[in-house]
């Protein structure tokens, strides 16, 4: 297509993504400048077709940074109506047994019952639709269903914005009826908030150089799904975590089974894409989790209600870059602000959010006019308790990827003990370059569903709700199309095919008989596993037209 002319618009602060650190910095934004009588435009833009439709996590919730932005939350009715009553930590040993592991025995980081918690079993995009509504009562303008697909420079080299993605392109890339062009959003500061893995964060990160001396980031890929359940099965604030069978020594991660409101289980497993096993399918493993004992007994007689998964940045304080870059700042997932060794990443997020915000009007509220790198961001998140929890538990990942879950579990434990005075330990190979051979593996038989606890990936997509316009450009694209064929399959039996948790790559059988690569995009539930995972690195995601993916009810 040729150059199109764009609309553009102009606003204080351009936010890209409406998740809990993006929806966060906006409603501090305009709570300062509603109390210093200022007048401040602010502007979110969300990939979703609706705040909270593309938001999935676990999710147990830390309140503390919430009580921060609003002390009053509950005479507002944010939706924290389960609070964490018991914990349960299981070690799986097999198909058949477990071992419950005492109190004592788990990392006080796990604890989510007791003195001091302040913990609720929650749907984290109820929560986010929640702090939308918050955030246009205080006069943020959110435009949902547009995805930021470009950023903006100015002639200096500093970010001054975003273009959102056109509208009305065919999959051959020309103009369609109703065709709409992107816009420019133009702002002063531009926060970005995209998520594990966001598309335009990772070009800042290589554009700026923001993860020198860094170690390479880590990811898993979660897993998860709701269920209806007996009542007599139902314990609302029931929290359990465990780790062990169906994945091998090798292979690390860890599963979770909450009971939350309305009669409900969560239930999911978070598995470390730095797994070696190119035969390995995270969907499968999961699929064959649900039939353990310990959490069949809390699923069975319920019936499935919704499905989906999403990459999650796991690296932690060693990986976490540089958060700040002429004229904007990197917050929440976008940098890797999870914490791992509680399982919980919504608070540390919504935290960097607030302090991003009170960095950009301070600096506005001194004239500032864009442009400039807000240093004083770095040193405000460096004085604040999610940087601090972060620090704490710095060797958590990597102790678990050199020594196996349980032996790193069993580090980190003794490391809280002794107050962090064992050695710092790190990771510096990235998740990709783990995976091994297919010759050095056998293949994995997984057991057919059931269709009762454990389900195929085409009635999983169904659940997530994803839809796609058909006719528009592929958004996974291959920076070489002959890799997957010529490379992949033979090398790796093409592990696309498996570590997808939709079914959206296949090899199909061509008219000339030869192995074809065949990418089904109208599946993707925008989890980046692949972006992450390709061993040749070939894969990029880059967003569909906006409104498109999955829409997740109360997940």
């Amino acid at each position: 297509m040729e150059e199109v002319e764009r609309e553009s618009m102009e606003f204080d602060v351009v936010i890209v993504g409406a998740g809990p650190a993006g929806l966060t910095a906006a409603c501090r934004l305009m709570q300062q400048a509603n109390e210093k009588e200022r007048e401040l435009s602010v502007c979110v833009v969300e990939k979703g077709s609706e705040v909270g439709a593309h938001i999935l996590s676990g999710a147990v919730f830390e309140a503390r940074a919430l009580t921060e932005l609003f002390p009053d939350w509950k005479e507002r009715g944010a939706p924290l109506n389960t609070p964490a009553t018991r914990d349960e930590v299981y070690l799986l040993k097999d198909a058949e047994k477990a071992q419950k592991l005492p109190d004592a025995l788990v990392p006080k980081t796990m604890h989510n019952v007791g003195k001091g918690f302040d913990n609720y079993v929650i749907s984290a995009g109820n929560l986010t639709r929640w702090l939308g509504e918050q955030a246009e009562e205080l006069g943020v303008e959110i435009f949902p269903g547009f995805a930021a697909q470009d950023v903006l420079y100015d002639d200096n080299g500093a970010v001054a914005g975003i273009v959102t993605g056109d509208m009305g392109i065919d999959a051959k890339g020309q103009p369609k009826d109703g065709y709409m062009p992107g816009m420019e959003l133009r702002a002063k500061y531009t926060l970005f908030a995209e998520g594990s893995r966001g598309h335009l964060g990772k070009r800042l990160i290589t554009k700026f150089k923001l993860n020198e001396g860094c170690d390479p980031q880590h990811y898993g890929i979660g897993i998860k799904e709701l269920w209806d359940i007996p009542e007599d099965q139902y314990e609302p604030g029931l929290v359990l975590h465990g780790s062990g069978w169906p994945l091998d020594k090798n292979t690390h991660g860890g599963w979770f089974l909450y009971h939350g409101e309305d009669q409900q289980v969560m239930v999911g497993l978070i598995m470390d894409l730095s797994y070696q096993n190119p035969y390995l399918s995270p969907f499968d493993e999961f699929q064959r989790m649900k039939h353990h004992p310990v959490i069949k007994r809390h699923l069975e007689g319920g019936k499935r209600v919704a499905y989906g998964a999403r990459a999650l940045t796991k690296g932690g304080f060693n990986c976490l870059p540089k958060m700040t870059f002429p004229g904007g700042l990197l917050i929440g997932c976008d940098a890797g602000t999870l914490n791992f060794s509680k399982i919980k990443g919504l608070h540390t997020a919504m935290k960097s959010g607030l302090l991003a915000a009170e960095s950009v009007f301070d600096a506005l509220q001194k004239g500032d006019e864009g442009g400039s790198e807000l240093s004083d961001f770095t040193q405000r998140w460096e004085a604040s308790w999610a940087y601090q929890e972060l620090k704490e538990s710095a060797s958590f990942g990597p102790a678990i990827h050199k020594y196996g879950t349980f032996m790193g579990g069993a580090y980190n434990f003794l490391d809280q003990l002794i107050g962090g005075k064992l050695p710092k330990l790190h990771d510096t190979t990235a998740d990709y370059a783990k995976l091994e051979e297919a010759s050095k593996h056998e293949k994995i038989d997984y057991p057919k569903p059931d269709g009762k606890l454990s389900f195929d990936k085409t009635s999983s997509v169904y659940l997530s709700n994803t839809n796609h316009e058909e006719d528009q450009p592929c958004h996974l694209k291959l920076t070489d199309p002959e890799i997957p064929i010529r490379d992949n399959l033979p090398k790796y039996d093409e592990p696309a095919t498996r570590y997808c948790p939709v079914g959206v790559y296949e090899v199909v059988e061509g008219d000339d008989g030869k192995p074809q690569f065949q990418i089904n995009f109208q599946n993707c539930v925008h989890c980046k596993t692949c972006d992450i995972k390709d061993p040749a690195q070939n894969i990029t995601w880059v967003p569909p037209e906006g409104g498109g993916g999955p829409n997740y009810p109360n997940m």
